[in-house]
């Protein structure tokens, strides 16, 4: 958690784009928000069924912590459209970017509830301790 996942029309996003869009998704959430990378997971999907694009078009959505304003919400979303437009080539208005929030308390990262986003530092420190006693 943060969850992105990115559908198109096979073939419209390439691998080589797909590796830059993943880069500056986890770059943009973590430079707006401060969550730790560790967290960010980007995913692509093609011809998504329930999702009709044509060949030039992409929708991302996003989901994320609770707790961010709309200020950052807004910004992700730019930023992410900018990504998606700059290396899969793709015009700004055939980018749809949505983003929604899910509580922190709904998600496991790693076996463990996720934190409350500020949060983050005390929950590595307890999941690296967790993880050492079941390794020991």
């Amino acid at each position: 958690m943060p969850l992105y996942m990115t559908n198109a029309a096979q073939g419209v996003i390439d691998d080589a784009a797909k590796k830059k869009i993943a880069a500056d998704i986890t770059r943009i959430h973590c430079d707006v928000t401060d969550a730790p990378p560790a967290f960010v997971h980007a995913f692509f999907v093609e011809d998504a069924p329930h999702m009709p694009l044509d060949d030039k078009s992409a929708f991302l959505l996003g989901s994320i912590r609770a707790g961010r304003n709309d200020e950052q919400k807004a910004q992700i979303i730019e930023e992410m459209r900018q990504s998606i437009h700059e290396h899969a080539g793709l015009q700004l208005d055939d980018i749809q970017v949505v983003i929604r929030d899910t509580p922190a308390s709904w998600v496991m990262e790693g076996g463990d509830i996720m934190p409350e986003p500020g949060e983050e530092e005390a929950w590595f420190t307890a999941h690296e301790a967790k993880q050492a006693a079941e390794n020991a």
